[in-house]
């Protein structure tokens, strides 16, 4: 990763405390214009550049961050003496990778460090926890080796597989399963979700348990395992099931109303932030399609408005199979893949700007009975999507992450 610093003065606060002036102006690397409302952080503290890409940040910090939507993150060292930043642009154009790929020699890996040689693609999404609440590799998190999270992981040498990526300039995205976690909730029953008739531990149609998302300790687990991604150097922490489960009947600790969900959300994502600030890593939340067109908060404690305040990245699923006939005016969405990506984006531009939405798009085939294939045809037509609503990129959901080349290229 590129270093500088910009270092112009240092004033002696305590006898063992130095306290440096970050000062120094923020470009794009390719046009060489200034770069206006950067964050620039250390571990406490934040500040932002002007209108002319300008910044200072008195801190102690040996290492602060820089993060600018649409820019690759930035890393600044006390070492150094520069005092002009260039950000490198880029549109986020991920694979997803499962959990059981993600493995140093795994035949579905090799196949996307090929595909991202061979096409627009540029980034790819990684299970570090998924919805079982496994881990992909072993971390320092003992909570959750205690209960055997990392016995089934499938990466048994991280920092090569991080290297490999780094030295390719693939942009990494840590996928975490927030809420949705069968080994928290069972090894943990006092803040599992409950069934409302009974008392007893709720899970869903694959045998799944969640933790309650208004309880303190399910914020503070999602969190630990986003410091262990951002730990070994991903570039941004993509939160999944960050919602409550679309089903009624259930016992949480505080009533379900729509206003105590929604902040239930915007509490974990703030202490997200706090928590992550020192990594410089971007958030990113993944949300239903629908919440683009909804009015409320879909019972689950998300709309646009609330996430944008909270999260760098929106990241709605907008599968085109994922909305009911009717939707769009179209009987069958999924046969109009351009319209249901473009139209979505364009309707929530008012509450957050297209430059932060970077959507899931579908590369299976159609829910409906008519099964329709995701090809070359369908998949291209999502990206033009993406191109003409001028997103941050998106990311391809493929459950088994197998993707071709005739399709993306």
């Amino acid at each position: 990763m590129k270093t500088f610093k910009a270092f112009l003065t240092i004033t002696l606060m305590l006898p063992t405390i130095l306290v440096a002036s970050f000062q120094g102006i923020i470009l794009d690397s390719k046009t060489l214009q200034p770069v206006k409302q950067a964050k620039i952080s250390d571990a406490d503290k934040s500040t932002y550049s002007d209108d002319n890409g300008t910044f200072s940040l008195e801190t102690d910090a040996n290492v602060t961050h820089i993060k600018a939507y649409g820019y690759r993150p930035y890393e600044l060292q006390r070492d150094e003496n520069i005092s002009t930043v260039k950000l490198e642009p880029i549109s986020v154009k991920a694979l997803y990778l499962t959990f059981w790929g993600a493995s140093n020699n795994s035949g579905t890996s090799k196949n996307i460090y090929k595909l991202i040689q061979q096409t627009d693609a540029n980034a790819i999404v990684v299970d570090v926890k998924n919805e079982y609440g496994s881990t992909s590799f072993y971390t320092d998190f003992e909570q959750a080796n205690s209960y055997g999270a990392h016995k089934d992981r499938t990466n048994r040498d991280i920092q090569k597989f991080m290297k490999r990526l780094k030295n390719k300039n693939i942009y990494t995205i840590a996928r975490i399963v927030t809420f949705k976690d069968e080994l928290q909730a069972s090894n943990n029953p006092e803040y599992a979700i409950k069934r409302d008739d009974n008392g007893t531990i709720w899970r869903n149609h694959d045998k799944m348990a969640w933790v309650d998302p208004f309880d303190a300790r399910s914020h503070e687990y999602a969190i630990r395992m986003a410091e262990e991604a951002a730990k070994v150097g991903f570039d941004e922490i993509n939160f999944d099931y960050i919602r409550f489960p679309a089903k009624e009947g259930l016992r949480f600790s505080q009533e379900s109303t729509q206003e105590n969900r929604i902040k239930a959300i915007e509490t974990f994502l703030d202490k997200a932030q706090k928590r992550l600030q020192k990594y410089g890593v971007f958030i990113s939340v993944d949300t239903y399609g629908n919440i683009c067109w909804a009015d409320d908060d879909n019972g689950i404690g998300q709309t646009v408005s609330s996430l944008a305040a909270h999260a760098d990245y929106l990241a709605p699923m907008l599968y085109p199979s994922g909305f009911s006939s009717g939707s769009f005016y179209f009987k069958r969405p999924a046969n109009h893949p351009y319209a249901v990506i473009y139209r979505s984006v364009k309707h929530i531009e008012d509450r957050i700007q297209s430059k932060r939405v970077r959507p899931w798009l579908q590369y299976f085939k159609d829910y409906t009975p008519s099964r329709r294939d995701y090809k070359r045809f369908e998949i291209q037509e999502q990206i033009r999507a993406t191109n003409d609503a001028e997103t941050n990129g998106w990311m391809m959901w493929s459950p088994s992450s197998k993707y071709y080349l005739e399709d993306l290229r």
